[in-house]
């Protein structure tokens, strides 16, 4: 079969989770709720952020932000899956291909950043608490915020401009449900070497360095932790990491089950469910490890009605 550059016309094919029409309704019922609960659960930390006072501090801030993320970044592949399974059509323009793969990588690339600057602000909150409000104040906080949006946006659009480049052969077909960067390039028809090199650079960039990042707040925050005088101070004082620590396990965690199902095992369906646990799972857990675990966010949840009816009776 000939390959053929780019165009309007050409298509890949989503396999998809399952090739079994019984499961099809099933599986539409399960994703359409996790992703309901993902953009209600999300939705709600942004708005009880946004409108208490006592949540207005940098920790809060990204938090917010990363409740958006993770309503963007689960909204760039459930929708299409969802109605992929609702119509039985498994194909994706080249276009629509290509978008998937650009604002898939902005989102996970914005999601590591996020986890990243949260744990150098408990840091900053622990190991300097007399300087944290001069460090972190809200001009600093922006600054990070549009940089690593900049920043992300060039690297993932240079990664679209190399892929332009690929050729593909007609019906093309992903084994996977959605078009991920590395499944793509593993069925174009022309030479990646490329767009691998650069793959891989932005793999430590988006992933190994954020992950150091992580790793050195947490190690200067419990060498802090270690010269207090009691166990109560201690606790109370890595309570307010607790909440950001589960999602951070739990992110990479799972990212790197995607990673390691798909350089163990040569089989797609184990590589798809690490892929949901990282892509569906993670997002819509997020909100409540961080209402459950965090009295102030779970206070203001609670306030949040009333705000709400006092703004409806002020129209």
């Amino acid at each position: 079969m000939a390959a053929h550059n780019h165009t309007g016309e050409s298509q890949f094919l989503l396999l998809g989770l399952s090739d079994d029409p019984q499961l099809q309704p099933l599986l539409f019922g399960i994703f359409l709720s996790m992703y309901l609960i993902t953009v209600l659960g999300n939705l709600l930390i942004i708005l009880a952020v946004t409108s208490d006072p006592h949540l207005h501090s940098p920790m809060y801030f990204f938090l917010s932000n990363l409740s958006f993320v993770d309503i963007c970044f689960t909204s760039t592949t459930v929708p299409k899956m969802l109605g992929a399974i609702q119509t039985q059509r498994k194909d994706i323009s080249y276009p629509e291909c290509l978008t998937q793969v650009y604002f898939f990588m902005i989102f996970v690339g914005m999601e590591n950043f996020l986890l990243t600057v949260m744990a150098y602000d408990r840091f900053v909150a622990i190991c300097h608490p007399l300087n944290y409000p001069l460090i972190m104040n809200p001009h600093f906080c922006g600054l990070l915020l549009l940089v690593s949006w900049f920043l992300i946006f060039c690297i993932s659009l240079h990664h679209i401009l190399l892929m332009r480049k690929l050729t593909f052969s007609p019906g093309t077909t992903i084994p996977h449900f959605f078009c991920e960067l590395a499944q793509v390039l593993q069925v174009a028809s022309s030479d990646t070497l490329i767009n691998d090199i650069w793959m891989y650079l932005d793999f430590v960039l988006f992933c190994v360095f954020p992950a150091l990042g992580i790793f050195f707040s947490y190690h200067q925050i419990l060498s802090s932790l270690m010269k207090l005088p009691n166990t109560a101070s201690k606790h109370k004082v890595f309570s307010t990491c607790g909440s950001h620590l589960c999602v951070v396990s739990l992110f990479y965690g799972t990212g790197l089950g995607v990673y390691l199902s798909s350089a163990v095992s040569a089989s797609a369906h184990r590589s798809k469910v690490a892929s949901v646990m990282y892509t569906v799972v993670t997002p819509m857990l997020n909100p409540f490890i961080y209402s459950l675990r965090n009295q102030d966010v779970m206070g203001a949840l609670g306030r949040l009605p009333g705000r709400v009816v006092s703004c409806l009776d002020g129209l």
